[in-house]
Protein backbone atom coordinates (compact mmCIF):
# COMPACT_ATOMS: atom_id res chain seq x y z
CA UNK A 1 0.00 0.00 0.00
CA UNK A 2 1.36 3.41 -0.89
CA UNK A 3 1.01 6.80 0.78
CA UNK A 4 -1.45 9.24 -0.72
CA UNK A 5 0.21 12.15 -2.56
CA UNK A 6 -1.45 14.70 -0.25
CA UNK A 7 0.28 13.13 2.78
CA UNK A 8 3.80 13.07 1.38
CA UNK A 9 6.26 15.64 2.72
CA UNK A 10 8.55 17.17 0.10
CA UNK A 11 11.32 18.24 2.46
CA UNK A 12 11.24 15.30 4.88
CA UNK A 13 15.02 14.89 4.91
CA UNK A 14 15.86 18.59 5.17
CA UNK A 15 13.90 19.30 8.35
CA UNK A 16 15.40 19.31 11.83
CA UNK A 17 16.09 15.89 13.35
CA UNK A 18 17.10 15.17 16.94
CA UNK A 19 18.64 11.79 16.12
CA UNK A 20 21.73 11.79 13.93
CA UNK A 21 23.11 8.88 11.94
CA UNK A 22 26.47 7.45 12.97
CA UNK A 23 28.14 9.14 9.99
CA UNK A 24 26.70 12.54 10.98
CA UNK A 25 27.79 12.06 14.60
CA UNK A 26 31.34 11.19 13.53
CA UNK A 27 31.48 14.28 11.28
CA UNK A 28 30.40 16.54 14.16
CA UNK A 29 32.92 14.92 16.51
CA UNK A 30 35.71 15.40 13.92
CA UNK A 31 34.84 19.10 13.66
CA UNK A 32 35.16 19.39 17.45
CA UNK A 33 38.38 17.35 17.50
CA UNK A 34 36.93 14.59 19.68
CA UNK A 35 37.25 11.76 17.13
CA UNK A 36 40.08 10.88 14.81
CA UNK A 37 40.52 8.31 12.05
CA UNK A 38 41.01 4.83 13.46
CA UNK A 39 38.98 5.36 16.66
CA UNK A 40 36.22 2.91 17.48
CA UNK A 41 32.88 3.78 15.84
CA UNK A 42 30.79 2.03 18.49
CA UNK A 43 30.06 3.69 21.81
CA UNK A 44 30.35 7.25 20.50
CA UNK A 45 29.76 10.12 22.90
CA UNK A 46 26.51 12.06 22.71
CA UNK A 47 26.36 14.89 20.21
CA UNK A 48 23.98 17.80 20.64
CA UNK A 49 22.04 18.83 17.57
CA UNK A 50 20.10 22.06 17.92
CA UNK A 51 18.01 23.72 15.27
CA UNK A 52 19.14 27.26 14.66
CA UNK A 53 15.99 29.31 14.68
CA UNK A 54 15.43 32.91 13.89
CA UNK A 55 14.11 34.97 16.75
CA UNK A 56 11.13 37.25 16.73
CA UNK A 57 11.59 40.57 15.01
CA UNK A 58 11.82 43.54 17.32
CA UNK A 59 9.45 46.43 16.86
CA UNK A 60 10.92 49.73 15.74
CA UNK A 61 10.76 52.54 18.27
CA UNK A 62 9.19 55.70 16.88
Amino acid sequence: MSIDRSLKINNALSRHRNVLSRKERIEKLQEEGLWKEGDDVTGLVKVSNYKVGGGKKKKKAD
